[in-house]
């Protein structure tokens, strides 16, 4: 009875709509302001207007007859499915949309105006130096400083240290890179090993000796192969002082590229391993080489304890500008930050380099002849032409001098009578011979310089921590604390240049396939671990434990190691040799596909309904993966799954910690086809072809896209049979643009193709909250508007060529010297144009000769139809000394301002500079960028790190791929000629302002919306398409499964559940960290009615009873990598609070 009253309404509903329909074209017709209201006399020309009125209206009649016969189907549909529930089908519009039925729920869009204060920015953070402004007035001319190339002279008067003797720490280091010239296996075998080795002999020998260490995944591998009498004698010396691990992060990451996820995931394999094997808590980072430095670094130090910092790589402008001011030492703060709380003590190095000849002090003529593994007979020596002299005694006073006039002159450029003296390079001290002549020869200059008081001098050897522990002292405060007099600082320093106009901004995009690899790595990971969390948890939870396959933890462990290496500066930059690069790619692809199958074991478990029946079988994956690669270098092939009459399973997990409303898509070998839900409710399906290029439909090969609502983190159960009922299927109409192109179709029965051999005519796609038009010749965006909007916004996409310069420096993999503007991309032939429509999504894809770009519009409610999905397959392998952008074209006004992310943790500001070249305004951009004025603002997500830049107003641009044939000479003598086919995922985000937020414009601090932070997450967590593998005999029935009690307040995002190691490595322990985050967000964009549902909750958390079917036994806040409790563990009822822009860690027991 019920079902007959429900197909009884939706009837009336669907006629009442072709009803209105009528009456609106009826009045069109009526109301039409053209039509002549004079009676009498028709003239001629009034004849005709009536002729096409009548024309209009009988048109109109038989688009409104369509409708009428789609409502009787519909009818015919819901009486035929009277015995299930009725499928409620979209239906085409007049107008050529598609209109989907309304959803039964409503959206609901909750947030506080408290939890809008926060980007307003009431307490804005006071700074000394923030580096907008700073950059804004320097003059960046690069003036010869003399022996000091890009500095000045430096003087002082010899009595300065009489009241205050000057204190010196020289601290040895070998800068190891984990792959580069060499892989990472090959460097550790022929140096690595051997440095580790004569480490341990040539401490022991004098305990006034230092060393610094900071690559963990070096150490860990070393650590692995000695004896337990060698660990023992390194436990000892990292007791006494004498050997410090600094910042202990697996690899010393780039700044530029990595993700925040990545970053604090290496940052703890480092820290946990150091806790496990010696016990030891870095305190102080050592960053020497990255190219650039990050504000996210320092934040993620100082929530993982660490109290200060050593920076390298800095603009030499910069430098020389903080030296002459004396600011090199400086707090670096937050942009957000209110209360101090994010402040770490940071410590610019101020010279060219951090080699030997670069750091006692600006004359690296002098200092290089203290560098004694450059003394004569040996492989290298100073280009200076002055060789190092062995110290005696008859030649010591005069060289002790000659050193102490450079760490004097070097010591005037800070504040405090402390001085720092690093003493190393890359791969240093690797042979025992090394290691005697630079602490012999060191030992007597300060035994000679220690031993005259009037000198008023204390030298000695010292790790980084010895310098700040007195350098603290000094100035008479704790760590952590700020010294009096320092400035604070907020901003980052990018981009980097070392000399002239040499701009380190090619980095930010070469080997971009990599780039991309790395970050589905990443995803990949994060939902293995959160999968394998809930697994574990349940299995321990129902007494199942020990039957999951609990050894997959040893998997997790190495792809964090993988992906924790790939993060290293010379691999996730693509700046290492291509036997390397390749190298990287099998690590990445080796985790990648275990991490399939971590997933799939989760998955297994958890979508069981009866929990007895579970049973691992390794060779027998209950799950098959949802794609293949079959090289390190290849593109993805998605599975194609083979139906029969018999329904086949597949699981959609969803990666997000909110509900996500989304178009699945999934190949079948089949266009007969039938979806349905876990309760066998058949949904409606979009069927489209699967092209194999152009003009090539694959055979055999469908894809099927349906419309479903999918659980935070859940684990969704379809059923996927081959029908010949297609009632609820709806194919996708193709047109083909050949322009003039004498190609030939490949096309099946199964979808009808309108080709079109000439046309110019422009045409556009709409859902039901966007328009986005074409332009006929080209197949590109031209104008983008809401729908409901009168004025179309100009939003233009082209391709780009820039070249390289013809002079002696060129581009390479670190540089960028293009060879002036970018020059129109053009292509050998038109373009083929393919444009596809349909109920659930409608696309426009456009073959060029060197890239395919596919515009896609969903037509889904909420954060998926909002904007336009854009993907570019590039293919330059053809091409010489040329790099290819793609530029977005607005009307938006945004006066050279524009907004990048750093590591997706944080927005900064940039400003266009005129007074700088080209190259030098080019940012990095892991996962956003955007441009706005007061009433728009145009947001690129990125699902891969590029470089990006506005270069005038209203534009956007991203670098996609560079081809460079020659090395930019820093070191690494190759060019980058080891191009990939690279899919480039973005989503292109148009939103409207509103007045509340414009007077912070001005403000070195931005955010995302809301809606922003979402669409990033959807293209960055894709959800995963899983078929149940085993057909005969059927497997046991799988069940939905739903992790949480409820979603996580909308800006929440929960970076990680990670479960820790055991005692036996390659085991969990019953101990999980939480990692959560909390963003911040922007409320001055539009965001009701937008059909999205967001809730916050002022910061608010509440973990009892958030696990569905699970206890959380104990909750203890602890710093960001696990080292340090921050309270006391608390059993359940633990409400968590976090800041907007927090990540907090938390150690779980769930019960």
């Amino acid at each position: 009875m019920k079902l007959k009253k429900q197909v009884t309404v939706c009837g009336a509903a669907i006629f009442c709509v072709a009803v209105f329909s009528l009456y609106l074209m009826l009045d069109r017709v009526q109301h039409d302001p053209a039509r002549p209201h004079s009676a009498g006399n028709f003239p001629r020309s009034q004849i005709s207007v009536l002729q096409n009125r009548i024309e209009q209206l009988e048109q109109l009649l038989e688009e409104n007859h369509e409708i009428i016969v789609h409502i009787k189907d519909s009818v015919l549909e819901l009486t035929a499915n009277a015995e299930g529930q009725p499928v409620l089908l979209p239906f085409h519009m007049p107008n050529g949309s598609w209109m989907l039925p309304p959803e039964g729920r409503p959206s609901f869009y909750s947030v506080s105006s408290q939890d809008c204060q926060f980007a307003l920015g009431s307490g804005a953070p006071k700074t000394d130096l923030q580096m907008l402004a700073v950059s804004a007035l320097l003059p960046y001319d690069n003036q010869d400083g003399g022996v000091w190339k890009q500095g000045f002279d430096i003087t002082y008067e010899p009595n300065e240290w009489d009241t205050e003797p000057l204190q010196v720490f020289v601290v040895p280091h070998s800068h190891n890179d984990p792959g580069w010239i060499k892989t990472f296996d090959k460097y550790y075998f022929d140096q690595t090993q051997h440095i580790l080795n004569s480490m341990v002999v040539k401490l022991q020998e004098d305990p006034r000796r230092r060393f610094i260490w900071s690559e963990i995944s070096f150490f860990s591998k070393w650590w692995d192969n000695i004896s337990a009498q060698k660990r023992a004698a390194v436990r000892r010396l990292v007791g006494n002082g004498q050997l410090e691990m600094a910042t202990g992060g697996w690899v010393m990451p780039d700044e530029a590229n990595s993700h925040y996820f990545a970053m604090i995931d290496q940052l703890i394999e480092g820290h946990q391993w150091l806790e496990k094997n010696i016990g030891v808590m870095p305190r102080s980072g050592w960053a020497v080489d990255p190219f650039g430095h990050s504000s996210t670094m320092p934040y993620l130090l100082r929530r993982a304890n660490l109290t200060s910092m050593l920076i390298q790589r800095i603009h030499y402008a910069i430098k020389k500008h903080f030296a002459a001011t004396q600011n090199l030492e400086f707090m670096w703060r937050q942009s957000w930050d209110t209360d101090s709380s994010t402040d770490i003590l940071c410590h610019m190095m101020p010279f060219y380099s951090y080699d030997v000849p670069h750091t006692c002090g600006p004359d690296p003529k002098i200092c290089c002849q203290f560098d004694f593994k450059r003394l004569p007979g040996g492989r290298i020596n100073c280009p200076w032409k002055v060789p190092p002299k062995a110290i005696t005694s008859a030649n010591v006073a005069e060289r002790a001098l000659l050193l102490l006039d450079q760490y004097r002159k070097k010591s005037k450029l800070y504040r405090c009578k402390v001085l720092l003296v690093p003493l190393g390079d890359d791969f240093r001290y690797d042979k025992p011979q090394e290691w005697d002549a630079q602490f012999l020869n060191y030992q007597r200059l300060f035994d000679y310089l220690n031993a005259h008081p009037d000198l008023h001098v204390q030298a000695q050897f010292g790790t980084l921590s010895d310098y700040f522990d007195a350098l603290y002292k000094r100035v008479g405060i704790v760590p952590g604390m700020r010294p009096p007099g320092f400035p604070v600082l907020s901003g980052d320093f990018f981009s980097y240049a070392d000399r002239e106009d040499h701009y380190w901004t090619g980095y930010f995009t070469s080997r971009p396939f990599y780039k991309s690899m790395g970050r589905v790595l990443e995803a990949h990971l994060r939902s293995a671990e959160i999968l394998y969390s809930l697994a574990v948890s349940h299995a321990r939870h129902a007494g199942m434990d020990s039957k999951y396959p609990l050894s997959d933890y040893a998997m997790l462990t190495d792809a964090r190691r993988n992906l924790g290496l790939f993060q290293h500066h010379d691999a996730i930059t693509g700046t290492a040799k291509e036997a390397v690069v390749v190298d990287y790619g099998v690590r990445l692809l080796h985790s990648l596909m275990n991490l399939k199958r971590v997933i799939i074991n989760a998955a297994h478990y958890l979508v069981l309904g009866d929990k007895e029946a579970y049973h691992y079988d390794p060779a027998v994956p209950f799950l098959g993966p949802d794609e293949v690669r079959l090289n390190q270098d290849s593109l993805p092939e998605k599975t194609v799954i083979r139906l029969d009459a018999a329904p086949r399973f597949v699981i959609v997990f969803n990666p997000l910690e909110q509900e996500r409303l989304s178009v699945v898509s999934f190949l079948v070998n089949t266009p007969r086809v039938r979806v349905s839900n876990e309760e066998g409710q058949p949904l409606a399906v979009q069927l489209s072809a699967w092209w194999t290029s152009a003009t090539d439909m694959a055979p055999e090969v469908y894809q099927v896209s349906v419309m479903i609502r999918l659980q935070p983190l859940g684990l969704t159960v379809l059923q996927v049979s081959k029908s010949f009922d297609n009632h609820n299927t709806l194919r996708s109409t193709v047109r083909l643009l050949l322009h003039g192109r004498d190609l030939p179709v490949r096309k099946h029965e199964a979808f009808p193709v309108r080709i079109i051999p000439t046309a110019t005519e422009d045409f556009c796609l709409e859902n039901q909250q966007i328009r986005a038009c074409f332009s006929g010749p080209s197949g590109l965006l031209k104008s983008v508007s809401h729908v409901g909007e009168e004025q179309e916004r100009r939003l233009q996409n082209q391709f780009l060529i820039y070249g390289t310069r013809s002079t002696k420096d060129k581009s390479g993999a670190y540089l960028f010297l293009p060879d002036g503007e970018a020059k129109p991309y053009v292509s050998k032939d038109p373009p083929v144009v393919r444009v596809t429509e349909g109920p659930f999504f409608s696309e426009v894809a456009v073959y060029y000769q060197h890239v395919q770009e596919v515009v896609r519009l969903s037509n889904v409610p909420g954060v998926d139809g909002l904007s336009l999905e854009i993907s570019c397959l590039v293919d330059i392998r053809d091409h010489v000394n040329k790099e290819l952008a793609l530029r977005f074209s607005t009307d938006i006004d945004s006066k050279g301002t524009f907004f990048t992310d750093l590591n997706g943790f944080q927005i900064q500001p940039r400003q266009y500079l005129k007074k700088l070249p080209l190259q030098a305004n080019f940012y990095p951009m892991p996962v956003m960028a955007y441009i706005q004025d007061r009433q728009s603002r145009l947001t690129l997500h990125t699902a891969q790190a590029l470089g990006a830049s506005s270069l005038s107003s209203g534009q956007l641009e991203v670098i996609l791929d560079r081809r460079l044939m020659q090395d930019d000479n820093r070191g690494l003598g190759q060019g980058l000629k080891d191009n990939k086919r690279t899919c480039h995922r973005f989503r292109l985000l148009l939103e409207r302002r509103s007045t509340a937020e414009k007077g912070q414009d001005g403000r070195p601090v931005s955010f995302p919306s809301l809606l922003s932070h979402m669409t990033s997450m959807h293209l960055n967590a894709e959800v995963l398409v899983m078929p149940v593998a085993q057909e005969k005999p059927p497997p046991p029935t799988p069940r939905s499964f739903q992790p949480f009690s409820a979603p996580l307040p909308c800006d929440f995002h929960l970076l990680n559940l990670r479960t820790l190691q055991g005692e036996d490595d390659s085991l969990p322990s019953p101990e999980t960290a939480l990692i959560l985050h909390r963003k911040g967000f922007d409320c001055g964009l539009e965001a009701r009615n937008l059909g999205f549902n967001c809730t916050t909750t002022l910061g608010m958390l509440p973990l009892s009873g958030f696990f569905q079917g699970l206890e959380v036994a104990s909750v203890q806040p602890s710093s960001l990598t696990l080292m340090y409790p921050l309270a006391p563990a608390s059993s359940n009822g633990t409400v968590v609070h976090l800041d907007p822009m927090e990540i907090a860690t938390f150690r779980l027991r769930l019960g």
